[in-house]
């Protein structure tokens, strides 16, 4: 009997994305993420876990000793620092675009948003390339890796050369999440910054 992963092995990076968003609602994932900069050192290195309910509601949880919480509510996207007990706030609109959140947070035009390239196998792993369309878009290029149907890296590098890279683990699609994962509220004394 075939795996999946291996049924599949003949598409390239774009059969893969487009299986992997097709039909998703929500998505549950634990991430590790390492920031590198333009001399290739290891600028941080964060741990946690990310919630995707679509349309345009995520929420990525930054663990460790100053946690963080990034959440998208559909018209807003909250930074909370707890341990400075300070949140900034911008709209998610302005945000979003070009961006590998705004790619999995709402259905759009693939093509429109992004110059699409598959550029092929490395590491066991199908890569695609993602170049924003628009000169607003804070990244140079996005570089989604497949194991068969399951997105298990993410490459994105900024306009200055420096490299965000996600591994993604224990995968979990459209299982049922709370709405409140998706909603922020202010607790008293805490500071509250436009961007």
């Amino acid at each position: 009997m075939l795996s999946s992963s291996s049924l599949f092995a003949g598409d390239g990076a774009r059969a893969h994305l487009d299986r992997f968003l097709d039909g998703l609602e929500t998505l549950r994932a634990e991430f590790a993420q390492e920031v590198i900069d333009t001399e290739t050192n290891q600028v941080s290195h964060s741990t946690g876990v990310f919630y995707l309910s679509r349309p345009n509601r995520f929420r990525w949880v930054y663990e460790g000793e100053y946690p963080r919480y990034i959440i998208a509510d559909g018209k807003t996207i909250w930074l909370v620092e707890e341990d400075l007990q300070q949140v900034s706030q911008r709209s998610q609109k302005a945000v979003l675009e070009g961006t590998p959140a705004g790619l999995f947070a709402k259905k759009l035009d693939l093509d429109k948003e992004f110059e699409v390239k598959d550029v092929g196998q490395r590491m066991g792993l199908s890569w695609l390339r993602l170049r924003p369309r628009s000169e607003d878009s804070q990244f140079e290029q996005i570089l989604l890796a497949f194991e068969g149907d399951k997105l298990s890296r993410m490459e994105m590098a900024d306009r200055l050369g420096q490299v965000t890279r996600f591994d993604f683990f224990k995968m979990q699609r459209n299982l049922p999440l709370q709405d409140s994962l998706f909603r922020f509220v202010a607790p008293p004394g805490y500071d509250i910054l436009d961007q």
